[in-house]
């Protein structure tokens, strides 16, 4: 598989380079945390019936809001997302760099949400399309875990599921949609706390940690 396109930069004093984006992306990474703990739970920004628009609209339970007026209860469900673990023939990870909030400026790996009629293996292709023009040949499911996900000020509880992906030897990695740039970084110097979003974090020690990475 020979991948061509964007890779880390050639530059002088290049440990000096990385010690400090390491120290920024730290520095992002608990910003994102800390916003993460002053968010209030999502059904409290709910104030009207999206059945009805009553504003007779009452906590049910943890998990729900209901309606006074028509009946109508409301749960808050996590919504599905994908994430794309990538390897070259050098046993080189593809991160991104994220250009938009959340976590802006912090590393991450290529995914979204989920679209309506859309399988996980649909999905974490289409993704992976978007953010990088590489077409994935094959995906298959490894594990998943919870997040939450700021958008527009609003935490959306996301359930991410990671997929081990194949791409097309013959395919030009680039930087598109959401991402800033998007590069492979050698297995042995992924740190995850570098990258901004938890479950992002946890995927890659448990992807990392348990060799899953050994049967691409």
């Amino acid at each position: 598989m020979r991948i061509t396109g964007v890779f880390p930069p050639n530059i002088p004093n290049m440990q000096a380079y990385l010690f400090a984006s390491r120290l920024f992306l730290l520095f992002l990474s608990c910003q994102y945390k800390n916003v993460l703990l002053t968010m209030k739970h999502p059904l409290s920004q709910f104030g009207y019936c999206p059945k009805c628009g009553s504003a007779d609209f009452e906590t049910n339970d943890e998990k729900s809001k209901k309606c006074a007026g028509c009946g109508f209860v409301y749960y808050f469900n996590p919504s599905a997302a994908t994430v794309a673990l990538i390897l070259n023939e050098r046993q080189e990870l593809l991160v991104c760099r994220r250009a938009k909030e959340p976590a802006k400026g912090t590393l991450d790996l290529p995914g979204g949400f989920i679209d309506m009629d859309e399988t996980g293996e649909e999905g974490v292709a289409r993704e992976v399309r978007e953010e990088t023009g590489l077409e994935v040949e094959q995906a298959s499911y490894l594990f998943s875990l919870p997040n939450i996900y700021i958008y527009s000020g609003f935490p959306v509880h996301t359930l991410d599921m990671f997929y081990l992906c194949k791409v097309a030897g013959d395919g030009r990695l680039s930087a598109m949609d959401d991402v800033e740039e998007a590069f492979f970084i050698p297995i042995g110097q992924i740190r995850a706390e570098e990258f901004g979003l938890d479950s992002i974090r946890k995927g890659l020690k448990k992807f990392l940690s348990g060799g899953l990475f050994v049967n691409l």
